[in-house]
C-alpha cells in the first residue's frame, strides 16, 4: 500500500474508533484492488502509516476475515483473499433481482428530473470512455445505479445491495481496463435510460437484466483466463 495516504487516523477520522477506521482503510484498498488478491498485508506498515497499535488492526482483520476479504494463515501472515466466484455469483443474484425490480417500479412514474440526472451521468460516462479514464468511468457507473435507488426512495433496498457488493465490486474493477466492456456498459446504460424515458416497465426490466447478465458473463470469461485471482 505504498500509494496510500500517509495521514494518520487521529488527524482524519475523529469520532470513529480506530478499529473501524483501519477496517475502512483496508476494505477500501482491497475493493479498489490497491491490495490485489494474494497480497500479503504488512501489519507493521499499516500500523506505522495509520498511527495505530496492533489491537485495532487485529480487530479490523478479524472483521475482514468474516467478510472473506482476507485469509489469516498461522505462521505465514494475513493475505488478501482471492475473489470467490460463488460469492460474486450470489452478490450478482441479489443485485440483479433488486435492480431489475427498481427500474420496473420506477419506469411508469419516473420524473423528468431523474431522467435528466441519468442523461447527464451518461454524458459524463461517454466523456470518460473517450478520455480512457477508467477510474472516473467506474465512479460514474456507481453513481448511475445509485441514482436509480435514490429515485426509488427505498433506503433499505440500496443498503442490501451495498452490503452484498464487496466481492462483486472487486471483480467488476478487474474488467475496467477492458475497453470493450466500458463501451458496452455505456450502450447498456443508454438502453436502460431509453426504456425509462418510454416509461415502459417491461423494457426497463429487460434492459437492466441484459446489462447485468452481460457484465457477469464478461467476468466469468475473465476468471477463466486469470485463475490466479479467483477461487472457484
Amino acid at each position: 500500500m505504498n500509494d496510500a495516504p500517509s495521514t494518520r487516523l487521529s488527524q482524519s477520522r475523529r469520532g470513529v474508533s480506530k478499529a473501524v477506521a483501519v477496517y475502512d482503510d483496508l476494505r477500501g484498498a482491497i475493493i479498489a484492488l490497491t491490495l490485489s488478491p494474494g497480497t500479503r498485508i504488512d501489519k507493521t506498515e499499516v500500523c506505522d502509516r495509520l498511527g495505530v497499535s496492533r489491537q485495532p488492526l487485529a480487530e479490523a482483520i478479524a472483521r475482514l476475515a468474516e467478510e472473506r476479504l482476507v485469509e489469516v494463515e498461522p505462521q505465514k501472515g494475513t493475505f488478501v483473499a482471492r475473489i470467490r466466484l460463488a460469492d460474486v455469483a450470489e452478490a450478482a443474484f441479489v443485485r440483479r433481482a433488486l435492480e431489475v425490480a427498481t427500474v420496473e417500479t420506477l419506469a411508469p412514474r419516473i420524473d423528468r428530473g431523474t431522467l435528466s440526472r441519468l442523461e447527464r451521468l451518461i454524458d459524463y460516462q461517454a466523456a470518460a470512455v473517450k478520455a480512457k479514464d477508467i477510474d472516473e468511468f467506474y465512479a460514474l457507473d456507481v453513481r448511475f445505479h445509485a441514482a436509480l435507488f435514490d429515485a426509488l426512495a427505498m433506503r433499505r433496498v440500496a443498503e442490501v445491495v451495498d452490503a452484498s457488493r464487496a466481492q462483486l465490486e472487486r471483480a467488476r474493477r478487474l474488467l475496467l481496463p477492458i475497453p470493450t466492456r466500458n463501451r458496452n456498459t455505456l450502450g447498456e446504460h443508454r438502453a436502460i435510460l431509453g426504456a425509462l424515458g418510454e416509461r415502459s416497465a417491461e423494457k426497463a426490466a429487460a434492459a437492466m437484466g441484459a446489462h447485468l447478465d452481460e457484465g457477469m458473463s464478461e467476468l466469468r470469461r475473465y476468471a477463466a483466463a486469470r485463475p490466479d485471482l479467483f477461487e472457484t
